[in-house]
């Protein structure tokens, strides 16, 4: 059986790679991506022959991988954080169907969920919701309600791609609709560049995230109605301390 690794590579840091990801990096002969990760990888792993499409070419990103190891090429995916969340394990699986010989295998990472929360201290120690305000391929009503359901259930919300070019008042909006039904003082956090040069993280309100500035590198926060800032970090408890000793 051939093998084909997708690969969670983490915030983009070598050092905070999984020592498995790094392991299937080295272990293989060709490294395929989308630019902005295989560029994080090019001067940790050198003599490795890198392919890139960009954003939008996903199918055709995953189509290049098949193939190359269905000619039995040692072939890594590389993903940005984790591969199966928001990243291309899930398409490599389905495409696979057609490439009956060759097993796809999924390599964890640390998505950006965790590694900005571990920035901004323990934003998700209780229950969490992950939403992308991204509508390229779901429906704006449709992330609309997953955001406001989420806020009356009283998740703690972590939003991927909160803003771009083409986008760039997504998360006043998603802000907006949320203070509908949580508190302007609600703890919220943002993480930009994890993992990378630049990088930098704050903790605000609800009220002042709806005007602050993101892009597609800024990874957003925002608390339950349990969440506080506990010395200048982001808390949200477990409940621990409300339990007698």
């Amino acid at each position: 059986m051939k093998t084909l690794y997708v690969v969670g590579i983490g915030p983009g840091d070598t050092d905070e790679m999984t020592v498995r990801a790094k392991k299937v990096l080295e272990e293989s002969h060709l490294i395929i991506g989308y630019g902005v990760y295989v560029d994080l990888l090019r001067e940790s792993f050198p003599g490795k022959e890198f392919r890139t499409t960009p954003m939008t070419r996903e199918r055709e990103r995953c189509q290049m991988a098949l193939e190359a190891a269905d000619r039995g090429e040692q072939v890594a995916m590389a993903c940005g954080g984790d591969a199966g969340v928001y990243g291309m394990a899930s398409l490599l699986l389905e495409m696979g169907t057609s490439f009956p010989e060759v097993e796809v295998c999924v390599v964890p990472g640390v998505t950006a969920a965790l590694s900005g929360g571990a920035l901004l201290g323990a934003p998700l120690s209780h229950d969490f919701a992950v939403i992308s305000l991204s509508d390229r391929l779901t429906p704006k009503e449709l992330i609309r309600k997953r955001l406001i359901l989420a806020a009356q259930a009283d998740f703690a919300i972590v939003i991927y791609n909160p803003a771009s070019k083409g986008r760039p008042d997504y998360l006043k909006k998603a802000c907006q609709d949320l203070l509908t039904v949580k508190s302007p003082d609600t703890v919220c956090g943002m993480c930009r560049q994890i993992g990378r040069d630049g990088e930098e993280w704050e903790i605000l309100s609800l009220g002042q995230l709806k005007d602050a500035p993101a892009d597609m590198f800024t990874t957003v926060f925002i608390g339950s109605s349990r969440t506080k800032e506990v010395n200048g970090r982001m808390v949200t408890p477990r409940g621990y301390l409300d339990r007698k000793a």
